[in-house]
Protein backbone atom coordinates (compact mmCIF):
# COMPACT_ATOMS: atom_id res chain seq x y z
CA UNK A 1 0.00 0.00 0.00
CA UNK A 2 1.22 3.46 -0.82
CA UNK A 3 -0.10 6.96 -0.50
CA UNK A 4 0.15 9.55 -3.26
CA UNK A 5 -1.29 12.94 -2.43
CA UNK A 6 -1.94 15.97 -4.56
CA UNK A 7 0.52 18.69 -3.71
CA UNK A 8 -0.86 21.79 -2.07
CA UNK A 9 -1.08 24.87 -4.34
CA UNK A 10 1.93 26.61 -2.78
CA UNK A 11 3.99 23.44 -3.21
CA UNK A 12 2.87 22.89 -6.78
CA UNK A 13 3.71 26.49 -7.64
CA UNK A 14 7.29 26.21 -6.39
CA UNK A 15 9.68 26.32 -9.35
CA UNK A 16 12.79 24.22 -9.55
CA UNK A 17 15.82 26.50 -9.54
CA UNK A 18 17.53 26.79 -12.91
CA UNK A 19 20.68 25.01 -11.83
CA UNK A 20 18.72 22.05 -10.49
CA UNK A 21 17.40 19.11 -12.54
CA UNK A 22 15.19 16.34 -11.16
CA UNK A 23 17.26 13.74 -12.99
CA UNK A 24 20.29 14.85 -10.93
CA UNK A 25 19.96 12.82 -7.73
CA UNK A 26 22.02 13.62 -4.65
CA UNK A 27 22.23 10.85 -2.04
CA UNK A 28 23.16 12.14 1.41
CA UNK A 29 25.18 9.64 3.47
CA UNK A 30 26.11 9.80 7.15
CA UNK A 31 28.51 7.81 9.26
CA UNK A 32 26.90 4.92 11.11
CA UNK A 33 24.18 4.43 8.51
CA UNK A 34 22.96 0.95 7.53
CA UNK A 35 24.55 -0.14 4.28
CA UNK A 36 21.45 -1.78 2.80
CA UNK A 37 19.28 1.34 2.87
CA UNK A 38 22.24 3.43 1.73
CA UNK A 39 22.80 1.22 -1.29
CA UNK A 40 19.21 1.33 -2.56
CA UNK A 41 19.25 4.80 -4.20
CA UNK A 42 22.83 4.18 -5.36
CA UNK A 43 21.69 1.10 -7.24
CA UNK A 44 18.44 2.55 -8.58
CA UNK A 45 19.76 5.93 -9.70
CA UNK A 46 23.48 5.25 -10.14
CA UNK A 47 23.54 2.38 -12.65
CA UNK A 48 23.12 2.98 -16.37
CA UNK A 49 20.28 0.72 -17.56
CA UNK A 50 19.36 2.54 -20.75
CA UNK A 51 19.73 -0.75 -22.64
CA UNK A 52 16.73 -2.01 -20.66
CA UNK A 53 14.64 1.06 -21.38
CA UNK A 54 15.32 2.87 -18.12
CA UNK A 55 16.18 6.56 -18.57
CA UNK A 56 19.44 7.54 -16.99
CA UNK A 57 19.82 9.60 -13.84
CA UNK A 58 22.96 11.41 -12.77
CA UNK A 59 24.03 10.41 -9.27
CA UNK A 60 25.89 12.59 -6.78
CA UNK A 61 26.94 10.77 -3.60
CA UNK A 62 27.38 13.39 -0.88
CA UNK A 63 28.84 13.11 2.58
CA UNK A 64 26.58 14.70 5.17
CA UNK A 65 29.53 15.14 7.52
CA UNK A 66 33.31 14.82 7.57
CA UNK A 67 34.56 11.44 6.36
CA UNK A 68 35.53 8.77 6.09
CA UNK A 69 32.02 7.46 6.76
CA UNK A 70 31.77 4.20 8.67
CA UNK A 71 28.75 2.04 7.88
CA UNK A 72 27.20 -0.82 9.83
CA UNK A 73 29.64 -3.69 9.76
CA UNK A 74 32.60 -1.35 10.03
CA UNK A 75 33.01 -0.57 6.34
CA UNK A 76 34.54 2.81 5.54
CA UNK A 77 33.26 4.95 2.69
CA UNK A 78 34.60 8.11 1.15
CA UNK A 79 31.91 10.17 -0.54
CA UNK A 80 33.10 11.87 -3.74
CA UNK A 81 31.07 15.00 -2.98
CA UNK A 82 30.29 17.16 0.01
CA UNK A 83 27.16 19.09 0.95
CA UNK A 84 27.89 21.73 -1.70
CA UNK A 85 26.92 19.27 -4.45
CA UNK A 86 23.33 19.20 -3.20
CA UNK A 87 22.95 22.67 -4.74
CA UNK A 88 22.90 21.03 -8.19
CA UNK A 89 20.38 18.30 -7.44
CA UNK A 90 16.68 18.37 -8.19
CA UNK A 91 16.16 15.20 -6.14
CA UNK A 92 17.80 14.71 -2.75
CA UNK A 93 17.61 11.33 -1.02
CA UNK A 94 18.40 10.70 2.64
CA UNK A 95 18.49 6.88 2.81
CA UNK A 96 18.94 6.52 6.57
CA UNK A 97 20.02 8.20 9.78
CA UNK A 98 22.22 6.48 12.32
CA UNK A 99 20.23 7.22 15.45
CA UNK A 100 16.62 8.22 16.03
CA UNK A 101 17.66 9.81 19.34
CA UNK A 102 20.44 12.13 18.16
CA UNK A 103 20.11 15.29 16.04
CA UNK A 104 21.56 15.36 12.50
CA UNK A 105 24.35 17.84 11.67
CA UNK A 106 23.05 21.38 11.34
CA UNK A 107 24.94 21.93 8.07
CA UNK A 108 23.10 19.00 6.48
CA UNK A 109 19.73 20.30 7.70
CA UNK A 110 20.47 23.74 6.26
CA UNK A 111 21.40 22.19 2.91
CA UNK A 112 18.14 20.23 2.81
CA UNK A 113 16.09 23.33 3.62
CA UNK A 114 17.80 25.32 0.86
CA UNK A 115 17.23 22.52 -1.63
CA UNK A 116 13.56 22.34 -0.72
CA UNK A 117 13.13 26.10 -0.94
CA UNK A 118 14.59 26.00 -4.44
CA UNK A 119 12.10 23.36 -5.54
CA UNK A 120 14.06 20.15 -5.11
CA UNK A 121 12.25 16.92 -4.39
CA UNK A 122 13.31 15.64 -0.95
CA UNK A 123 13.14 11.91 -0.17
CA UNK A 124 13.63 10.14 3.18
CA UNK A 125 13.98 6.36 3.26
CA UNK A 126 13.32 4.55 6.55
CA UNK A 127 14.97 6.55 9.37
CA UNK A 128 15.88 9.25 6.86
CA UNK A 129 12.44 10.63 7.76
CA UNK A 130 13.94 11.76 11.08
CA UNK A 131 16.40 13.96 9.19
CA UNK A 132 13.61 15.48 7.12
CA UNK A 133 11.56 16.04 10.29
CA UNK A 134 14.52 17.67 12.05
CA UNK A 135 14.84 20.04 9.08
CA UNK A 136 11.15 20.97 9.48
CA UNK A 137 10.26 19.59 6.05
CA UNK A 138 7.57 17.23 7.40
CA UNK A 139 5.68 19.78 9.51
CA UNK A 140 1.96 19.51 8.79
CA UNK A 141 2.54 16.72 6.28
CA UNK A 142 1.70 13.01 6.12
CA UNK A 143 4.78 10.82 6.38
CA UNK A 144 5.86 7.31 7.22
CA UNK A 145 8.93 5.46 8.46
CA UNK A 146 9.74 1.98 9.70
CA UNK A 147 6.82 0.83 11.87
CA UNK A 148 9.18 0.27 14.80
CA UNK A 149 10.23 3.93 14.82
CA UNK A 150 6.88 5.48 13.92
CA UNK A 151 5.79 6.11 17.54
CA UNK A 152 9.09 7.85 18.27
CA UNK A 153 8.76 10.01 15.17
CA UNK A 154 5.20 10.94 16.13
CA UNK A 155 6.16 11.71 19.72
CA UNK A 156 9.26 13.76 18.87
CA UNK A 157 7.66 15.68 16.01
CA UNK A 158 3.96 16.05 16.90
CA UNK A 159 3.25 18.29 13.90
CA UNK A 160 4.07 15.41 11.54
CA UNK A 161 1.11 13.20 10.57
CA UNK A 162 2.83 9.84 10.93
CA UNK A 163 1.12 6.89 9.28
CA UNK A 164 2.99 3.62 10.03
CA UNK A 165 0.68 1.59 7.77
CA UNK A 166 2.09 2.84 4.48
CA UNK A 167 5.03 1.46 2.51
CA UNK A 168 5.65 4.99 1.28
CA UNK A 169 3.99 8.39 1.26
CA UNK A 170 4.24 10.81 -1.68
CA UNK A 171 3.28 14.31 -0.58
CA UNK A 172 4.37 16.07 -3.74
CA UNK A 173 7.85 17.45 -3.19
CA UNK A 174 8.54 15.51 0.03
CA UNK A 175 8.41 11.72 0.06
CA UNK A 176 9.07 9.15 2.78
CA UNK A 177 9.18 5.37 2.94
CA UNK A 178 9.05 2.58 5.48
CA UNK A 179 12.08 0.47 6.28
CA UNK A 180 14.52 -1.47 4.16
CA UNK A 181 12.81 -2.96 1.10
CA UNK A 182 10.13 -0.24 1.11
CA UNK A 183 12.91 2.10 0.00
CA UNK A 184 12.97 0.16 -3.27
CA UNK A 185 9.21 0.65 -3.59
CA UNK A 186 9.57 4.40 -3.22
CA UNK A 187 12.50 4.64 -5.64
CA UNK A 188 10.51 2.67 -8.23
CA UNK A 189 7.61 5.06 -7.62
CA UNK A 190 9.90 8.00 -8.36
CA UNK A 191 11.00 6.41 -11.64
CA UNK A 192 7.35 5.70 -12.47
CA UNK A 193 6.43 9.32 -11.73
CA UNK A 194 9.30 10.67 -13.84
CA UNK A 195 9.24 8.28 -16.78
CA UNK A 196 6.08 6.16 -16.69
CA UNK A 197 5.05 2.60 -15.92
CA UNK A 198 7.11 0.95 -18.64
CA UNK A 199 10.38 2.40 -17.37
CA UNK A 200 9.55 1.46 -13.77
CA UNK A 201 8.54 -2.03 -14.88
CA UNK A 202 11.79 -2.48 -16.79
CA UNK A 203 13.78 -1.38 -13.75
CA UNK A 204 11.78 -3.73 -11.48
CA UNK A 205 12.59 -6.65 -13.77
CA UNK A 206 16.29 -5.81 -13.60
CA UNK A 207 16.10 -5.63 -9.81
CA UNK A 208 13.96 -8.81 -9.70
CA UNK A 209 11.30 -7.17 -7.54
CA UNK A 210 7.58 -6.51 -8.02
CA UNK A 211 6.95 -3.24 -9.88
CA UNK A 212 4.31 -2.31 -7.29
CA UNK A 213 3.67 -4.15 -4.03
CA UNK A 214 0.22 -4.32 -2.50
CA UNK A 215 -0.53 -4.08 1.18
CA UNK A 216 1.25 -2.00 3.77
CA UNK A 217 3.27 -2.42 6.96
CA UNK A 218 0.35 -3.70 9.05
CA UNK A 219 1.29 -7.35 8.59
CA UNK A 220 4.76 -6.67 10.03
CA UNK A 221 3.75 -4.62 13.07
CA UNK A 222 5.12 -5.58 16.45
CA UNK A 223 4.11 -4.06 19.76
CA UNK A 224 7.52 -2.78 20.88
CA UNK A 225 8.24 0.71 22.15
CA UNK A 226 11.09 2.32 24.08
CA UNK A 227 11.73 0.87 27.53
CA UNK A 228 11.18 4.13 29.39
CA UNK A 229 7.42 3.73 28.93
CA UNK A 230 7.55 0.84 31.39
CA UNK A 231 8.23 3.31 34.19
CA UNK A 232 5.01 5.21 33.60
CA UNK A 233 1.93 4.50 35.76
CA UNK A 234 -0.18 4.06 32.64
CA UNK A 235 1.69 0.81 31.98
CA UNK A 236 -0.40 -0.76 34.76
CA UNK A 237 -3.57 0.17 32.91
CA UNK A 238 -2.13 -1.24 29.71
CA UNK A 239 -1.32 -4.50 31.50
CA UNK A 240 -4.91 -4.73 32.72
CA UNK A 241 -6.23 -4.11 29.21
CA UNK A 242 -4.07 -6.86 27.75
CA UNK A 243 -5.25 -9.31 30.40
CA UNK A 244 -8.91 -8.53 29.66
CA UNK A 245 -9.02 -8.29 25.87
CA UNK A 246 -11.68 -11.02 25.90
CA UNK A 247 -14.01 -8.55 27.67
CA UNK A 248 -15.93 -5.73 26.01
CA UNK A 249 -14.63 -2.47 27.43
CA UNK A 250 -13.83 0.91 25.97
CA UNK A 251 -11.33 3.72 26.48
CA UNK A 252 -13.55 5.32 29.12
CA UNK A 253 -13.02 2.17 31.19
CA UNK A 254 -9.25 2.54 30.89
CA UNK A 255 -9.41 6.24 31.76
CA UNK A 256 -11.44 5.44 34.88
CA UNK A 257 -8.88 2.83 35.95
CA UNK A 258 -6.18 5.49 35.56
CA UNK A 259 -8.29 7.96 37.60
CA UNK A 260 -8.24 10.42 34.70
CA UNK A 261 -10.77 12.15 32.53
CA UNK A 262 -11.06 10.79 29.01
CA UNK A 263 -9.40 13.89 27.56
CA UNK A 264 -6.48 13.75 30.01
CA UNK A 265 -6.06 10.02 29.46
CA UNK A 266 -6.05 10.42 25.68
CA UNK A 267 -3.48 13.20 25.86
CA UNK A 268 -1.23 11.32 28.28
CA UNK A 269 -1.45 8.06 26.35
CA UNK A 270 -0.66 9.74 23.04
CA UNK A 271 2.30 11.62 24.52
CA UNK A 272 3.78 8.31 25.64
CA UNK A 273 3.11 6.19 22.59
CA UNK A 274 2.41 8.44 19.62
CA UNK A 275 -0.91 6.60 19.33
CA UNK A 276 -4.42 7.33 20.54
CA UNK A 277 -5.64 4.77 23.11
CA UNK A 278 -8.54 3.68 20.90
CA UNK A 279 -6.17 3.05 18.02
CA UNK A 280 -3.91 1.01 20.26
CA UNK A 281 -6.78 -1.00 21.72
CA UNK A 282 -8.19 -1.90 18.31
CA UNK A 283 -4.73 -2.97 17.17
CA UNK A 284 -4.31 -5.21 20.22
CA UNK A 285 -7.68 -6.88 19.61
CA UNK A 286 -6.81 -7.50 15.98
CA UNK A 287 -3.40 -8.83 16.95
CA UNK A 288 -5.05 -11.21 19.42
CA UNK A 289 -7.46 -12.36 16.71
CA UNK A 290 -4.55 -12.86 14.33
CA UNK A 291 -2.81 -15.16 16.80
CA UNK A 292 -5.95 -17.15 17.56
CA UNK A 293 -6.57 -17.65 13.85
CA UNK A 294 -3.02 -18.96 13.54
CA UNK A 295 -3.02 -21.24 16.58
CA UNK A 296 -6.58 -22.48 17.08
CA UNK A 297 -9.60 -23.96 15.33
CA UNK A 298 -12.03 -21.45 16.83
CA UNK A 299 -14.59 -20.18 14.36
CA UNK A 300 -14.41 -16.54 13.32
CA UNK A 301 -17.45 -15.87 15.53
CA UNK A 302 -15.66 -17.43 18.51
CA UNK A 303 -12.47 -15.50 17.78
CA UNK A 304 -14.44 -12.26 17.70
CA UNK A 305 -15.91 -12.98 21.13
CA UNK A 306 -12.58 -14.02 22.62
CA UNK A 307 -10.99 -10.75 21.44
CA UNK A 308 -13.63 -8.41 22.83
CA UNK A 309 -15.41 -7.55 19.58
CA UNK A 310 -19.17 -7.22 19.91
CA UNK A 311 -19.77 -9.06 16.66
CA UNK A 312 -17.91 -10.94 13.91
CA UNK A 313 -18.79 -8.02 11.63
CA UNK A 314 -16.73 -5.67 13.80
CA UNK A 315 -13.81 -8.10 13.78
CA UNK A 316 -13.93 -8.52 10.01
CA UNK A 317 -14.01 -4.77 9.41
CA UNK A 318 -11.01 -3.96 11.58
CA UNK A 319 -9.11 -7.06 10.51
CA UNK A 320 -9.46 -6.21 6.84
CA UNK A 321 -8.51 -2.58 7.36
CA UNK A 322 -5.38 -3.45 9.29
CA UNK A 323 -4.25 -6.59 7.47
CA UNK A 324 -5.90 -6.28 4.06
CA UNK A 325 -7.63 -9.65 4.35
CA UNK A 326 -10.66 -11.28 5.90
CA UNK A 327 -10.05 -13.45 8.99
CA UNK A 328 -10.99 -16.62 7.08
CA UNK A 329 -8.70 -15.79 4.16
CA UNK A 330 -5.87 -14.94 6.56
CA UNK A 331 -6.20 -18.30 8.34
CA UNK A 332 -6.26 -20.21 5.05
CA UNK A 333 -3.19 -18.39 3.75
CA UNK A 334 -1.33 -18.87 7.04
CA UNK A 335 -1.98 -22.60 7.11
CA UNK A 336 -1.00 -22.96 3.47
CA UNK A 337 2.38 -21.40 4.32
CA UNK A 338 3.05 -23.64 7.31
CA UNK A 339 5.61 -26.41 6.80
CA UNK A 340 4.09 -29.87 6.40
CA UNK A 341 5.82 -30.98 9.60
CA UNK A 342 3.97 -28.31 11.59
CA UNK A 343 0.64 -29.31 10.11
CA UNK A 344 1.19 -32.94 11.01
CA UNK A 345 2.31 -32.49 14.64
CA UNK A 346 -0.90 -33.66 16.26
CA UNK A 347 0.30 -36.97 17.69
CA UNK A 348 0.21 -35.57 21.22
CA UNK A 349 -3.06 -33.75 20.77
CA UNK A 350 -1.46 -30.31 20.93
CA UNK A 351 -1.90 -29.23 17.32
CA UNK A 352 -4.65 -26.82 16.38
CA UNK A 353 -5.15 -25.58 19.91
CA UNK A 354 -4.16 -22.13 21.14
CA UNK A 355 -0.41 -22.08 21.57
CA UNK A 356 -0.19 -25.85 21.18
CA UNK A 357 -1.60 -26.46 24.68
CA UNK A 358 -3.22 -29.87 25.15
CA UNK A 359 -7.03 -29.83 25.30
CA UNK A 360 -8.36 -29.19 28.77
CA UNK A 361 -5.31 -27.16 29.78
CA UNK A 362 -6.07 -24.00 27.88
CA UNK A 363 -6.58 -20.74 29.71
CA UNK A 364 -8.95 -18.15 28.36
CA UNK A 365 -7.35 -15.85 25.79
CA UNK A 366 -6.36 -12.62 27.49
CA UNK A 367 -5.97 -14.14 30.94
CA UNK A 368 -2.55 -14.32 32.63
CA UNK A 369 -0.62 -17.42 31.67
CA UNK A 370 -2.47 -18.03 28.44
CA UNK A 371 0.13 -18.76 25.73
CA UNK A 372 -1.37 -16.42 23.18
CA UNK A 373 -1.49 -13.58 25.69
CA UNK A 374 2.03 -14.36 26.82
CA UNK A 375 3.16 -13.90 23.26
CA UNK A 376 1.42 -10.53 23.13
CA UNK A 377 3.05 -9.38 26.33
CA UNK A 378 6.49 -10.80 25.61
CA UNK A 379 7.53 -10.79 21.97
CA UNK A 380 10.87 -12.18 23.24
CA UNK A 381 11.18 -14.73 26.09
CA UNK A 382 10.80 -12.67 29.27
CA UNK A 383 13.44 -12.49 31.94
CA UNK A 384 12.42 -14.01 35.29
CA UNK A 385 12.44 -10.60 36.95
CA UNK A 386 10.56 -8.82 34.18
CA UNK A 387 7.77 -6.83 35.76
CA UNK A 388 4.16 -6.74 34.74
CA UNK A 389 4.59 -3.04 33.96
CA UNK A 390 7.61 -3.65 31.69
CA UNK A 391 5.71 -6.39 29.90
CA UNK A 392 2.86 -3.99 29.29
CA UNK A 393 5.26 -1.41 27.92
CA UNK A 394 6.59 -3.88 25.38
CA UNK A 395 3.09 -4.29 24.02
CA UNK A 396 2.51 -0.63 23.22
CA UNK A 397 2.67 -0.30 19.48
CA UNK A 398 2.63 2.14 16.59
CA UNK A 399 -0.40 4.13 15.64
CA UNK A 400 -2.99 2.64 13.33
CA UNK A 401 -5.55 5.35 12.71
CA UNK A 402 -9.16 4.27 13.12
CA UNK A 403 -12.42 5.55 14.51
CA UNK A 404 -15.26 4.11 16.59
CA UNK A 405 -15.33 1.73 19.52
CA UNK A 406 -13.68 -1.68 19.14
CA UNK A 407 -16.85 -3.16 20.47
CA UNK A 408 -19.00 -1.38 17.92
CA UNK A 409 -21.06 -3.67 15.74
CA UNK A 410 -19.62 -3.04 12.32
CA UNK A 411 -20.12 0.71 12.12
CA UNK A 412 -16.41 1.52 12.40
CA UNK A 413 -15.08 4.17 10.05
CA UNK A 414 -11.48 4.30 8.95
CA UNK A 415 -9.90 7.72 9.49
CA UNK A 416 -6.63 7.95 7.57
CA UNK A 417 -4.14 10.76 7.35
CA UNK A 418 -4.41 11.58 3.70
CA UNK A 419 -3.33 14.35 1.34
CA UNK A 420 -2.14 16.44 4.25
CA UNK A 421 -5.63 16.49 5.79
CA UNK A 422 -5.43 14.49 9.04
CA UNK A 423 -8.59 12.83 10.23
CA UNK A 424 -10.55 13.15 6.99
CA UNK A 425 -13.19 10.47 7.21
CA UNK A 426 -13.65 8.01 4.38
CA UNK A 427 -16.42 5.53 3.83
CA UNK A 428 -16.35 2.40 6.03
Amino acid sequence: MSHDSTAAPDIAARKLAGRRRKEIVAVLLFSGGPIFESSIPLSVFGVDRQDAGVPRYRLLVCGGEEGPLRTTGGLELTAPHGLEAIARAGTVVVPAWRSITSPPPQEALDALRRAHEEGARIVGLCTGAFVLAAAGLLDGRPATTHWMYAPTLAKRYPSVHVDPRELFVDDGDVLTSAGTAAGIDLCLHIVRTDHGHEAAGALARRLVVPPRRSGGQERYLDRSLPEEIGADPLAEVVAWALEHLHEQFDVETLAARAYMSRRTFDRRFRSLTGSAPLQWLITQRVLQAQRLLETSDYSVDEVAGRCGFRSPVALRGHFRRQLGSSPAAYRAAYRARRPQSDRNQDTDGTANTPGGVPPGQQGHPGLPGHPVQAAALHPEPPLPHQSRRAAAASSLGPSLTASASPADSGREAYVPTRAGVPGQRSAP
